[in-house]
């Protein structure tokens, strides 16, 4: 088609084509009015005239109720239709208008089709919401009532361990939420090669933590902690058994208790060490690091956890020399990721892990 009309302003083309998909969005609105008020979609056997059009007509839930919608109110609204007709709004526009209208009694189109001709659908429709306030205080607050009511949080473990997170919040308990978890969420360096929604997951787990080594309790053997070949998995509540490399990880900042048991499991002897990077020892870290010691990382100190660059479970000792502060993204791939951190005249270097390359066998 481009070919064709190749000498055409693709831009004036796509405003020319928007008018006439938002005017025939117009008919179909009207259409879908006066289908509703037929009996077709009960004797076609669906409940409702919307989900007759949902599936008929391949449409999601919010665009047939943005038909109906319309197609009922648009009698009530002859400056918006005359404006649409002329291509000073859009059907979004018009969808907006129409639901407002459809909240509110003695509604006046008059006061907002000018902010629609001036403004985006997105900026329009919180318009529309101030006016809203403004026409009927009480009832807007009655509705906002109702999100809260509405909200809710599931936490689900899948078969392979994961947490699954579904939910919803009404408006300012998601703002509240989404406060808290932008500044944590921005990229920590141009090395950060995270999606949004990489960057969004951990930070909720920062934000859980609060920036300090989280209240988990962790089971495992002294072979796990070392990383032996044929050590079982660590275990922890809420989750599936770890991986020796996450044991140590969480292990690096930590109080032990050592239970010994006897062939028969029963608990023979119980001690307990303390590897906590905490007290005078953080302080100082906090000082002499301010930050994430991972070059180029700037997350501060009071969200990263105390790393041993020489675990103590290899005998490394839990002091100032032997201690760094790490984010929880670098400490991870410190651990998981199996990247290594050396010190070198008082300057931490990385050194990424070896990529073994598919390099064909010989005979066995």
């Amino acid at each position: 088609m481009l070919e064709m009309i190749e000498d055409i302003d693709p831009g004036a083309l796509l405003v020319a084509m928007r008018n006439t998909i938002d005017r025939l969005e117009l008919q179909f609105a009207q259409v879908a009015a006066e289908f509703h008020q037929t009996d077709q979609w009960d004797r076609d056997g669906f409940n409702t005239s919307g989900d007759w059009m949902r599936i008929n007509c391949n449409m999601t839930s919010r665009n047939v109720w943005n038909a109906l919608v319309v197609g009922e109110q648009v009698r009530h609204l002859p400056l918006s239709l005359e404006a649409i007709q002329s291509g000073d709004i859009g059907f979004a526009h018009l969808a907006i208008m129409a639901n407002t209208a459809d909240k509110l009694d003695g509604f006046d189109e008059a006061k907002l089709l000018p902010l629609a001709k001036e403004h985006s659908a997105g900026k329009f429709y919180r318009e529309c919401l101030h006016y809203r306030h403004s026409a009927d205080a009480k009832g807007y607050g009655e509705e906002q009532e109702r999100l809260v009511e509405e909200r809710s949080l599931r936490m689900n473990t899948a078969e392979d361990g994961c947490l699954l997170i579904t939910g919803v919040l009404d408006p300012v308990g998601g703002a509240a939420v989404r406060s808290a978890l932008e500044p944590l969420a921005r990229p920590s360096g141009g090395h950060d090669d995270r999606t949004r929604e990489q960057r969004l997951a951990d930070a909720l787990v920062e934000l859980a933590s609060g920036g300090k080594p989280a209240e988990l309790h962790v089971t495992a053997t002294v072979e796990t902690l070392k990383g032996l070949a044929g050590a079982p998995a660590g275990e922890m509540e809420f989750a599936m058994p770890l991986s020796s490399a996450t044991v140590q990880r969480l292990s690096c900042d930590c109080s032990v208790m050592r239970v010994i048991l006897d062939g028969k499991s029963l608990v023979i002897d119980v001690g307990r060490s303390k590897r906590l990077v905490d007290g005078a020892l953080r302080k100082v870290l906090a000082v002499r690091d301010k930050h994430c010691q991972w070059p180029g990382c700037d997350r501060p100190a009071s969200w990263c956890d105390g790393h041993h660059l020489v675990h103590w479970i290899d005998g490394g000792d839990t002091n100032l020399e032997n201690c760094v502060l790490l984010c929880k993204r670098h400490h991870r791939m410190v651990h998981e990721g199996r990247w290594k951190l050396i010190k070198v005249d008082s300057q931490i270097v990385t050194i990424a892990p070896m990529v073994t390359f598919g390099l064909p066998r010989g005979p066995d």
